[in-house]
């Protein structure tokens, strides 16, 4: 069977280009930033512009949901909807907030509907406010957890999924005990204290999600193309 040409959006460390690289894809990545890897299959840029290259899957991993996802929509109205917040972040604007929303809710709305058979975007469960701009054929998202995968930690994760399979579990660790050392470690995503760095630590991808995502959306794609 043929290899899948695949595009990874929104991704600088690699770990879902190395996933389809190891099956025998031809993938790329893209960001505005360099492969934290320094791999000569990545571009530097938005993916938007390279979303027409004949590409046979999609997966967008990070791209800017803070905006977006229902923990950040106290920043962005008050009751009801697009009344004045009640609160902003230090510095910040109305302006501000506004104009972050705009851009997320381009990108997500560009990648969904790409001329691409097969997509997948990683984005947490959106707030009202952005559902609102959502294409009408956006399913619920798939919430899924690194230990159903292998990789012990807690980060809930949503895929919105177009013509791509649900995730199946691969290799479920067992849950540790509520307060014990070992179940405060799988929630150090969550306990990172505030840096430079911890916008960029907490979005990173994990190995055995990425594992499986590259085996059953691949094998997926290449049946779908084989029929």
């Amino acid at each position: 069977m043929r290899a899948l040409r695949v595009l990874i959006g929104c991704e600088t460390s690699g770990i879902m280009r190395t996933a389809f690289a190891a099956r025998g894809h031809d993938v790329w990545s893209c960001d505005m930033e360099p492969a934290e890897d320094g791999s000569n299959r990545h571009i530097i840029g938005d993916v938007r512009d390279y979303l027409d290259d004949g590409w046979d899957l999609l997966a967008v991993m990070h791209p800017p949901c803070t905006r977006l996802c229902r923990s950040g929509r106290r920043w962005m109205s008050g009751p009801g909807k697009w009344t004045p917040p009640k609160k902003l972040p230090r510095g910040r604007t109305v302006e501000d907030l506004r104009a972050e929303f705009e851009a997320g809710v381009d990108l997500f709305v560009a990648c969904w509907r790409a001329p691409i058979p097969h997509v997948a975007i990683e984005n947490p469960e959106m707030n009202d406010l952005a559902k609102d701009r959502m294409p009408a054929d956006l399913p619920a998202p798939q919430m899924v957890q690194p230990f159903w995968f292998g990789d012990p930690a807690y980060k809930s994760t949503g895929w919105y999924l177009k013509n791509l399979p649900a995730l199946v579990e691969t290799d479920q660790l067992s849950e540790p005990a509520r307060g014990s050392a070992e179940w405060k470690a799988w929630n150090r995503v969550h306990r990172m204290p505030p840096g430079p760095e911890r916008a960029r630590l907490r979005a990173r991808s994990w190995p055995g999600m990425c594992a499986a995502a590259a085996d059953q959306w691949g094998d997926a794609a290449l049946m779908a193309a084989a029929a």
